[in-house]
């Protein structure tokens, strides 16, 4: 008996490579996750030292990463349920593409993971971050949507209301003092009383 060798049909290629494609896709996530957070962050420290044309470039830039991840979620999503067709030789040349377009939109995620020292340059004011930071405004000028673009204002007038409302202190008004004396508190004014006299004639009796 013969050891019969399982032919990798170009189907069971497509789904490897729409594995990899997802796994790869979580692992940006969550490496992505923590410099949109950090983005955040400067995007308020920025506000609270009055440049907002940083804050919204850190907002701007967290937008593009967070739809880059969507987007492609999306992608992968679709082309799984294409793999798992049985007419998939029908389609196989439109889920080839898609997972050629998934590759590449995935390399673009990985250059925006530049790492945590590349978006601390967004609030930095040396020639370099200044450099950088219109280089990745330029970038952003052509593939952020106006929608995004409109929820990046919405996002950055929601944090210059928060931080507005953190600012606020409450006046609480002083109760005012009364300008009439209370009745136990009034003290006489006239002479006081002279003691009483006692006659001389009980004085001498008291020292004899």
């Amino acid at each position: 008996m013969g050891n019969t060798s399982s032919r990798v049909t170009a189907q069971d290629k497509a789904i490897l490579d729409l594995k990899n494609q997802r796994d790869k896709l979580h692992q940006y996530q969550k490496r992505i996750t923590v410099l949109t957070d950090r983005e955040t962050q400067i995007a308020k420290q920025m506000l609270a030292q009055g440049d907002k044309k940083r804050a919204l470039l850190a907002l701007r830039r967290k937008k593009y990463q967070e739809s880059l991840l969507s987007k492609t979620d999306g992608q992968l999503e679709q082309l799984e349920k294409l793999t798992s067709s049985v007419e998939f030789a029908l389609i196989q040349k439109d889920v080839l593409f898609g997972l050629q377009q998934g590759t590449k939109v995935l390399k673009e995620i990985h250059s925006e993971m530049g790492g945590i020292e590349h978006v601390e340059k967004l609030m930095g004011e040396t020639a370099d971050a200044i450099a950088y930071q219109k280089e990745v405004s330029d970038m952003l000028g052509d593939k952020i949507s106006n929608q995004d673009e409109d929820e990046v204002e919405e996002e950055l007038a929601a944090l210059e209301a928060e931080l507005g409302g953190g600012e606020r202190t409450t006046v609480v008004p002083l109760p005012t003092v009364p300008d009439t004396e209370l009745k136990g508190d009034r003290t006489q004014t006239g002479p006081e009383p002279e003691p009483a006299r006692v006659p001389q004639e009980e004085r001498q009796a008291m020292l004899a």
